[in-house]
Formats: structure tokens, C-alpha cells, sequence
């Protein structure tokens, strides 16, 4: 039976770099979003917005997607609005698709805010995990949208029938513009900023994250992991937490990506330098190397994502992912880290995001 993936958000880290494998492995995919990606071949775009269901329902009206893969979400001003917001989108788009009956699995990617908490309360005194987190942990008195979206999948599930995967990664590293949350091409482009003004490639995190160790998720190693819970008897209806398979310490990590730019590395001295504050004026200056190094992306905000970086690097605990649970079940795959963020650098480069 032919395989036929609806992408949701494949326009994002995730999405597109799923996008990618599942065309690469023979799939129709379709790749929904309000400014559908038009640079994968083969990708067949879908532009429609998950808050209106009219628009839904025009769009999706010839597609019978089999396997359904959510990786989008909305930045709201409270998690009340979070919550509102990412479950409506989620509700909206299965109840579309519910009365095509060809749905046989969903897939949602949240991440490890499931553990250290929402936004708003983000790994903060009273809400710290027991490191590594692992996926029987409960979940958090606390509101978190991405419980609400599990629980919209829950329920889609129970009425049409489907099996469903919830995925879990850390800090995910691939490529994307346009990005809300996007460490990998943030930190590129603060270590380019190093380089062309010779200001030191400071790390802006804790002292509890320079030392401690961490782990993050390459988008490949994500989109593999989504695909085979899509198709093997093992990954269904079950939640995995998805990182490289592999930990390290942020005081060896940065020299690495220093070296790679040939800026000189500062690591943590006691206080915590805020990247968003690094970068707050940096929009002009950033226009200025586009312009002299002829790159195709001017704007400073479509590429960085300082608060998200802050947000990840400032955290009081060291944060690690355990990954037993899918590898008892067969998911084997690992990345090198180190290669994670050099692959990206790479790409970026040649496609002339940085110079």
C-alpha cells in the first residue's frame, strides 16, 4: 500500500529535514504550511492555515494522508494562549482529515519542555527534573501546550482508530530560515559577527550548563526516529525522547565551534551574557555582511534566534536525555554532535547563509 505523508510544518527544522528522508525513501509527501517550502524536489506543497478550518478543508480536500507527522507549533504571549492556540491547530486539522478515513498514524513532535516545563516557568526552582528524563516521568502540575496537543492526538487517535507516536527531542540542529527556535544557525551567525568585528565568541550561558552535561538532536536523527515509529509495530502509541546518542559538556563543545569559525572562545566567567542582548543591535551590522559577502538572507531575525539560544543555555541544572527506551525497541541510529554543528556550518555556507 502506497505510503502517503502530510508533513505539517514542513517548512521548520523538523519538517523540512523530514521532508527530505521521506521523499529520499520513496514516499507522496505532502508539505503543509502557510508559506509552503518550494525548495525540496519532489515535495509537493500545501498552503493552508491550521486556524481555519474553511482553509483546511480547501486544501486538503484531494489529499488521504496514511501517516500524519505535526511538527509545527505558534509562539503566543502566555501558555494560556499556548495552549489554546497549538491544540486548536492540531484539533482542526484531524477533525479535516477524519472523515477521509485513511489516517493509520500520527506523529507529534514536542520536546523537552514536557519535562523542564512551559516557557514561562522554564526550568526554574520547583519544576527541575531528575536527570537524565526519561519518558515515565509524570507529567508537571504545571499548564504546558504541549500536553494539550498530546492529548488532541489522544483523542483523534480513540475516535478514528489511528496509532500515534509522540517525539521528544532536545535542542534540535539543522537548518532552516525563518526559524523560531534554531540554536545551530544562531550560533553561526553570532560566531560570523565574532569574526568580522573581532568581538570574543563569548558563551552566554550558566555556569550549571558550561559544566554539566547536555545532549541536543540533529534534525536527520529526528526524522529517522519519526519514521520508524511511523512503521514499525514497536513505536506505536508509545512517546520517545530523541537526541544524537551521545552527551557532552558545553567547555569542550565551544571551542570546537570556535575553531571551526577562528574566533576566539570565552567561556563562562561567573555571569550569565545574555545573546539576545549581544545581538540586540546587531540587525544593521548584519546587513552589512550580507551585502559585502553577497549572502541571501539580510535580516538578522530570520536566521537568529537569540532568545531560544538564552533560553537553553541559562538553565540552573544540566539537562541530558535518556534514550534507552527506543533503543530496547530497535531504534538504534546515533550522530556525532561534533558533526551535527559542522554539517550545518557547512550547508550554511554553501548556500550562502553565512559566508
Amino acid at each position: 500500500m502506497e505510503k502517503i505523508a502530510l508533513v505539517v510544518g514542513a517548512s521548520g527544522i523538523t519538517g523540512s529535514n523530514l521532508a527530505e528522508k521521506l521523499i529520499d525513501k520513496g514516499w507522496k509527501t505532502y508539505g503543509l504550511a502557510r508559506n509552503p517550502n518550494k525548495d525540496i524536489d519532489n515535495l509537493l506543497p500545501v498552503a493552508a492555515d491550521l486556524l481555519d478550518t474553511a482553509s483546511l478543508q480547501k486544501a486538503l480536500k484531494d489529499i488521504a494522508p496514511t501517516h500524519v507527522f505535526l511538527t509545527t507549533w505558534m509562539r503566543n504571549a502566555t501558555e494560556a494562549e499556548n495552549i489554546r492556540v497549538n491544540s486548536l491547530m492540531i484539533r482542526n486539522l484531524l477533525d479535516v482529515l477524519s472523515a477521509k478515513k485513511s489516517i493509520q498514524h500520527v506523529a507529534l513532535v514536542t520536546g523537552l519542555k514536557h519535562y523542564l516545563g512551559p516557557f514561562e516557568a522554564y526550568a526554574k526552582a520547583g519544576t527541575l527534573p531528575i536527570t537524565p528524563v526519561r519518558e515515565e516521568q509524570p507529567r508537571l502540575n504545571l499548564e504546558n501546550f504541549y500536553y494539550a496537543q498530546e492529548d488532541e492526538v489522544y483523542a483523534a487517535a480513540n475516535r478514528d482508530g489511528f496509532t500515534w507516536s509522540i517525539h521528544r527531542p532536545h535542542t534540535v540542529i539543522g537548518k532552516a530560515v525563518g526559524n523560531m527556535m534554531n540554536m545551530g544557525t544562531t550560533l553561526a551567525v553570532y560566531a560570523t559577527i565574532c569574526k568580522e568585528t573581532g568581538r570574543p565568541f563569548h558563551f552566554p550561558g550558566s555556569g550549571a550548563q558550561w559544566n554539566g552535561l547536555s545532549d541536543v538532536t540533529d534534525a536527520r536523527i529526528l526524522a529517522e526516529q519519526l519514521i520508524w515509529a511511523s512503521t514499525n509495530e514497536a513505536g506505536r502509541n508509545e512517546a520517545f525522547n530523541i537526541t544524537n546518542g551521545e552527551v557532552f559538556r558545553w567547555n569542550w563543545l565551544w571551542q570546537k565551534l570556535a575553531d571551526w569559525f577562528g574566533v576566539e572562545a570565552v567561556g563562562f566567567d561567573g555571569t550569565i551574557h545574555s545573546l539576545e542582548e549581544e545581538l540586540a543591535n546587531d540587525a544593521p551590522l548584519w546587513a552589512e555582511i550580507a551585502a559585502k559577502y553577497n549572502l541571501k538572507e539580510p535580516n538578522l531575525n530570520r536566521l537568529a534566534s537569540a532568545w531560544h539560544t538564552d533560553l537553553d543555555l541559562s538553565r540552573p541544572i544540566e539537562v541530558m536525555t535518556d534514550m534507552s527506551k527506543s533503543r530496547k525497541l530497535g531504534f538504534l541510529v546515533y550522530q556525532d554532535t561534533r558533526e551535527s554543528f559542522f554539517d550545518l556550518f557547512e550547508k550554511l555556507r554553501q548556500e550562502q547563509l553565512i559566508p
